[in-house]
């Protein structure tokens, strides 16, 4: 019998300027756990952080999950919108060796606005670096589920295609989807 797997690394970053200067309790993160919890079948952790509207807040943060705590998956909440302070997109799209994933923006925002015309306002996006994926959701607890649940069917393939350890989801929850001809990472 061959011994468990290490838990799947999964970073949670808020990108808020009230919630990391103590203004108020930030609700992303217990979103984006709470929807992990019921949609993960692999065991995982978690290693979150709250960081101001600030681009080299934002970078560092976003270095230190996927270089120095090697999380294969990061999921950012906030700074996607059109104010002048919401730059996660930005920030996110200029890590050294990021390749985007449109589709993944692209698929949010198609879900958002069969609920909310202000949708066409959010600027999600997703990328590859290495061997992880980051996804940027909207900062709304909400609309956070609302997003993941519109996209992460795609997220073990994805995973399995840049070289991560396999992620297996609660098929009750989100349908992991992998092409029949597609070999699962070990």
């Amino acid at each position: 019998m061959s011994p468990p797997s290490a838990p799947f690394r999964i970073g949670l970053l808020a990108v808020s300027d009230r919630a990391s200067a103590g203004q108020y309790q930030d609700r992303a993160i217990p979103a984006m756990r709470q929807w992990l919890q019921n949609a993960l079948a692999s065991p995982w952790t978690e290693h979150a952080q709250i960081v101001p509207d600030e681009p080299k807040q934002i970078r560092a943060a976003l270095l230190n999950l996927l270089d120095d705590r090697d999380c294969r998956l990061v999921l950012t909440s906030g700074g996607t919108g059109p104010a002048p302070r919401d730059i996660t997109p930005e920030t996110v799209l200029a890590l050294p060796g990021a390749r985007e994933m449109p589709g993944f923006g692209e698929q949010m925002r198609r879900a958002s606005l069969e609920i909310v015309p202000t949708a066409i306002l959010s600027r999600q996006t997703a990328i590859v670096r290495k061997n992880a994926l980051v996804i940027n959701l909207p900062g709304q607890p909400k609309a956070v589920g609302e997003n993941l649940q519109a996209v992460f069917a795609a997220v073990p393939y994805c995973l399995d295609l840049v070289g991560s350890p396999g992620l297996e989801t609660n098929p009750e929850v989100v349908a992991a989807f992998r092409p029949k001809s597609a070999a699962k990472n070990p």
